[in-house]
């Protein structure tokens, strides 16, 4: 399985999880685990996906959704679970 970390990091705005999520269903990328918190107006999301069936390189998706990201005015990031998890453990 090719698991993939996304942040989603931005102002709180209508229609942000809506945004992200229609990207990645259209992509066939699946929503493994999701958690969204929003405090004092600002809206923070991490997504656990699986991009086994996206017909996208990765790096062209992450592209893709930082893009998105910078239309709807939040920051998004990609990163690989491998390089996540190494990244972590120090």
């Amino acid at each position: 399985m090719n698991r993939t970390i996304i942040t989603v990091v931005g102002k709180d705005t209508v229609g942000i999880i809506a945004r992200i999520c229609t990207y990645l269903a259209d992509n066939k990328v699946n929503i493994l685990d999701i958690s969204q918190t929003i405090v004092q107006g600002f809206f923070n999301m991490m997504m656990i996906v699986d991009t086994d069936s996206s017909e996208k390189p990765f790096g062209q998706m992450a592209d893709e959704l930082e893009n998105l990201g910078d239309e709807i005015g939040v920051k998004v990031k990609c990163q690989r679970e491998e390089i996540f998890t190494k990244m972590h453990r120090i």
